[in-house]
């Protein structure tokens, strides 16, 4: 069995892998053209061949200006294959071997897939080839969506907001935020590395969207005292929530709802038709605020990453 990354002579190929399962993954519209704009590349994408017929793919998304692989999009391994789970699991370790790092897997299913025995099998082989290769971590994130549907949230008064041009002011807020954080990923990262120095990779993270950097705002008690942060953004997908954050000293006042709010009506004053946001399912302040607020969950997000604890 060779394990190797892809070139452009194999493209014919990659576009007859094809999943059948109720489950994202790289369709051929979406692998051609994400290798276009390059979302994909040729050594981001690994096959396992044999006899020269694939026999299992992999296909990992980054940003196209980005110089390391950020998540596992796809994991495609031939229905004849005897052990789906073995060889999906070396394609996994040969590829991560070359990246010198082992990028978080993300699968988007149905809300309640649970109960969806064709979306459960899908996950499960998926998931421990994932586990075999080092991806040990699993988080479940709810995927919610605004649309005009919904009422444009009118203002609470207990905020105001306004633009900060200074990135040291949003350091200073995504460190401060980490404390006590809630979301899975903050509490992760933090095990392994210094509170600025996450800050500074989170503020790295939200400046290379898509979204505009004049967007963003912090957020002040009546009194002038700052009480958090919003950040609305764009994905390649179009409007997102992006971040938002209260400070741990303002905490337990409800001002998640009025930072959501912001956000909410900063992008429908734009114009905009739907916005997207994720959050963890044991994140449970946050799922209720985005309910009040006229969200709609739609999706779950499924993430599988390496455990930090595991180095």
């Amino acid at each position: 069995m060779l394990f190797r990354s892809t070139v452009e002579a194999d493209l014919d190929r990659l576009l007859r892998c094809t999943v059948d399962e109720p489950i994202s993954w790289a369709d051929p519209d979406r692998l051609r053209s994400m290798l276009t704009d390059g979302q994909y590349r040729h050594e981001r994408v690994w096959i396992a061949e044999q006899d020269g017929e694939i026999l299992a793919r992999a296909v990992w998304w980054g940003f196209p200006d980005g110089d390391k692989p950020l998540a596992l999009d796809c994991l495609y391994v031939h229905p004849s294959v005897e052990d789906r789970v073995a060889l999906g699991a070396a394609l996994l370790r040969h590829a991560h071997g070359a990246f010198g790092d082992a990028p978080a897997y993300h699968v988007f299913v149905p809300s309640g897939w649970r109960d969806y025995r064709a979306v459960a099998d899908a996950i499960e082989w998926r998931w421990e080839a994932g586990r075999r290769a080092g991806l040990t971590d699993e988080l479940e994130r709810l995927r919610y969506e605004w649309t005009p549907a919904a009422p444009v949230p009118e203002p609470s008064g207990r905020l105001t907001f306004e633009e900060e041009p200074d990135d040291e002011v949003f350091v200073d807020l995504f460190r401060q935020v980490a404390e006590g954080s809630l979301d899975h990923h903050t509490r992760l990262a933090l095990l392994t590395k210094d509170p600025e120095a996450q800050a500074r990779e989170d503020l790295a993270d939200y400046r290379s969207m898509p979204g505009d950097r004049s967007w963003w705002r912090v957020a002040r008690t009546p009194e002038g005292d700052l009480a958090g942060f919003a950040m609305p953004s764009a994905n390649n997908a179009g409007p997102v929530v992006g971040y938002l954050g209260v400070l741990p000293e303002r905490r337990g006042h409800g001002y998640v709802g009025d930072l959501l709010d912001e956000i909410t009506r900063f992008h429908a004053g734009r114009g905009v038709q739907r916005i997207v946001a994720d959050t963890d399912s044991t994140n449970l302040p946050m799922a209720a605020a985005f309910e009040r607020a006229g969200y709609r969950l739609f999706a779950v997000r499924l993430v599988l990453s390496a455990d930090p604890a595991d180095d």
